[in-house]
């Protein structure tokens, strides 16, 4: 979808935006937010009338890619007729040197940056002039946005890109992107000035494990037709080959083999290439040639071998192969800032050309600011290219998430510091665009790059310009806003808009508890009709089919929040049956949501999809608690958190059994797995009358271990085998047959102390508990 328009987010008018400003309202003006921001843009006149009658004036400098597009915005803007003779109004594209073009561009100054454009809207002549092919096609997407039904607002345009590379890198681990959704991603890319695209799957064998094999002939076709799409768009393909797991640096026909991939693709059009060297161990050698050459293994040595091999293919083929970019690596140390070894040879003897690439202070950081950027600049000598590790949703903490909060935390000023920026986006292609558009906007101009205004932009793109459908498009990403680190941070906070309005909400329903939740009920109303809004009014089959589970669960959760409201009405109108009702119809929706899961064959991670957790969950908690309080009931608490936890035995220190009852779903505990029947247990301090008990798997692996299992409560130590105790008078037992979720919720209707989760296999296996929950109550 590479024309599709955008509708005004806000009125402009009289406006320069300089470098490092971000556009702002005037009064009397009419230009429409264009995206990637401007460095320069103001008003050079009234709106045009777009005739049926058009003249086009091209030259031998014009791009074809360009004309190609502008000729799709003209007729868009209703010009049935576009001729060389004669017309009411004259559009000329062209180099920005051209004499006809620099004539019509007048006052509008042309920047002295490569892919750069300046354009003009004047009464009857419109000029797009570009530093280079790829400023006019950039010019033609700026006046695309320019259009307003069948006029074009009268503007003026200076505009250049701040950091040199722009874009994305598919480089994330799981089921790689279709051939359909690399196509859309490049036509995306295109439409927000980015001249990017790194394929760099890792789940590719012929990327990765079996990089010296020539792709089959099937697949070579699929390359081939991205190969042409992102010439299509200005998008720079760069192939990457990732040979470090089983290279031999010291061999000359592993280089060889390299080359001889690389130059198979340059036959077919490519002209960036990239060798990442990441997620390896410099800790071994793959050979004893490296050894004999190297050394002993380590990060010098092996900064010594992968500069040998860089600096071959930097030297031997780019600087040989007409009109080759640069090549661009991935090193080995790529998310730090500390000076070792590695580094300093780096620093000291990779080729100069070579572009590094760095995700940051950590593999996925929480900020990224000029000094930081300015650090590893000087660590690896050379301006840096940022992999940002955003939105990517292939690590652990990103279970069932979708990432989709504008870019931010990544400090303006990062243009001097960085030789550019490109995103690591999701395994969901089209749902990474919302993101992906604000780092496009960012990378452009990251000085005059606001945030709000690039989300808007990011949800009305996705929106294919309808303001309605945009604005449950930004209500959906506020329910996926989260963006977690390695960590237990987040480095973006989850669902500020509604977190806000619950804070509202329970503070108000203290003293005013009809009015506050009359007033939630809107809240409630937009979180239900969301999903169908967004499903009738994105045009976007790839990204409502990337969201769907997410839309599907949103809608059942704003179901159940409405149940919860009716709880509380009941409540406080004194109708305990209807409140029992409803409390079980909030129930039973929280439940179903919690079972839509996310897509086997989209993610490598498994488990429920999460929309605005933890806060509406939290919410169907606390009226819970509110309806138990209603029928004098004492509070049901978590009574396992921070307890004593032990298990039969540990894998590892780092997996001991209290990382189950920690709070951290994405810690887990596991067993040494040399014993069959393994057992977890939790000693809850004292006996309590429990009603629930939560059983959470992993999501990044080995689910499949936690099934058939015995869940156990007694009021006194376990002793003895799994027989032993479920024959003992006084425990209370249940059997579980099916693979624990995330979670199990079991029923629970004992007295206890002692919890203990057992497997019943008799095979000596690992029992991994990310998680296990007792709910009770304490008078």
């Amino acid at each position: 979808m590479p024309f599709r328009f955008l509708v005004p987010l806000a009125v402009l008018g009289a406006v320069v935006v300089p470098a490092g400003q971000p556009a702002t309202a005037a009064s009397g003006g009419d230009l429409p937010v264009v995206s990637p921001t401007p460095q320069s843009i103001s008003r050079a006149g009234d709106p045009v009338e777009v005739p049926d009658r058009v003249r086009l004036v091209t030259g031998a400098d014009t791009d074809p890619i360009a004309l190609q597009r502008l000729r799709a915005v003209l007729r868009s803007a209703g010009a049935e007729q576009l001729t060389s003779g004669p017309a009411a109004l004259t559009v000329r594209l062209g180099a920005a040197t051209r004499a006809d073009v620099k004539a019509a561009l007048g006052s509008t100054p042309v920047p002295a940056h490569a892919e750069g454009y300046a354009l003009r809207v004047g009464r009857s002549t419109i000029a797009l002039g570009g530093v280079d092919a790829a400023g006019q096609f950039y010019a033609v997407q700026t006046l695309r946005q320019l259009v307003q039904g069948h006029r074009i607002a009268g503007a003026g345009v200076s505009d250049f890109p701040s950091m040199p590379l722009r874009g994305s890198i598919e480089g994330f681990y799981g089921p790689p992107w279709t051939p359909a959704e690399r196509l859309d991603h490049l036509d995306f890319l295109g439409d927000t000035k980015a001249n990017t695209y790194v394929y760099a799957p890792k789940d590719d064998p012929y990327h990765r494990e079996q990089w010296r094999e020539p792709y089959p002939a099937e697949k070579l076709a699929e390359l081939t037709a991205l190969v042409d799409r992102a010439v299509a768009n200005h998008v720079r393909f760069t192939f990457a080959l990732s040979p470090g797991n089983s290279i031999c640096y010291s061999d000359p026909a592993d280089t060889a083999a390299l080359l001889a991939k690389f130059q198979v693709f340059y036959d077919l059009g490519v002209r960036s290439f990239s060798i990442p060297l990441d997620d390896i161990s410099y800790g071994r050698w793959n050979c004893a040639a490296d050894q004999t050459k190297y050394g002993a293994p380590g990060r010098g040595p092996a900064a010594k071998a992968q500069v040998d091999l860089l600096n071959t293919v930097q030297r031997q083929f780019i600087a040989t192969h007409e009109g080759a970019n640069p090549l661009q690596m991935v090193p080995t140390e790529y998310g730090d800032l500390t000076d070792t070894a590695y580094k300093q040879t780096i620093r000291t003897t990779l080729d100069g050309a070579v572009q590094v690439m760095w995700t940051g202070t950590d593999v996925v950081p929480p900020e990224i600011t000029n000094a930081q950027a300015s650090r590893a600049a000087e660590l690896f000598g050379r301006k840096v290219f940022v992999w940002d590790n955003y939105p990517v949703n292939d690590f652990g903490r990103t279970a069932g998430r979708l990432l989709l909060a504008p870019y931010d935390k990544r400090e303006a000023g990062l243009s001097d510091h960085l030789s550019g920026i490109v995103s690591n986006p999701m395994n969901q292609s089209a749902a990474s665009k919302l993101a992906v558009f604000t780092m496009n906007d960012f990378s452009w101009n990251d000085r005059g790059y606001n945030r709000a205004v690039s989300g808007r932009q990011a949800a009305l793109y996705v929106a294919g310009g309808n303001s309605r459908t945009a604005d449950a498009v930004q209500f959906f990403v506020d329910l996926n806003h989260a963006a977690p680190t390695f960590g237990s941070q987040l480095w973006q906070p989850q669902s500020p808009v509604l977190k806000g309005k619950l804070d509202r909400f329970w503070a108000s329903y203290e003293t005013e508890p009809r009015a506050a939740i009359s007033e939630f009920r809107t809240t409630t109303r937009q979180l239900e009709q969301a999903p169908a809004v967004i499903r009738a009014g994105v045009p976007d089959r790839l990204f409502l089919h990337d969201a769907s589970r997410w839309l599907d669960a949103t809608q059942v959760w704003a179901r159940s929040m409405a149940a919860g409201l009716d709880v509380l009405s009941a409540i406080d109108a004194g109708d305990a049956d209807r409140a029992a009702t409803a409390r079980k119809s909030m129930e039973a929706l929280a439940a179903a949501a919690g079972q839509i899961v996310v897509d086997p064959a989209e993610h490598h991670q498994r488990g429920p999809v999460k929309i605005a957790d933890p806060y509406i969950e939290e919410f169907v908690t606390a009226v819970q608690a509110r309806h138990d309080e209603s029928l004098g009931l004492p509070p049901l608490v978590e009574l396992a958190k921070g307890k004593t936890a032990t298990q039969v035995s540990d894998y590892d220190a780092a997996y001991s059994a209290d990382k189950s009852v920690d709070g951290d779903l994405f810690n887990f505990s596991t067993t040494g797995g040399t014993e069959p029947q393994p057992w977890w247990q939790v000693d809850l301090g004292s006996s309590a009358d429990l009603e629930q008990i939560k059983v959470y798997n992993r999501t990044d692996c080995c689910a499949d271990r936690v099934k058939d299992y015995h869940v156990l409560v007694s009021d006194q130590p376990f002793t003895g085998t799994l027989a032993d105790n479920l024959a003992k008078p006084g425990v209370w037992s249940h059997h579980e047959t099916a693979q624990a979720g995330n979670p199990t919720a079991i029923p629970v209707t004992a007295r206890g102390r002692y919890v203990r989760v057992w497997l019943a296999t008799t095979v000596n296996t690992e029992l991994n508990l990310a998680e296990v929950q007792v709910l009770g109550r304490v008078s």
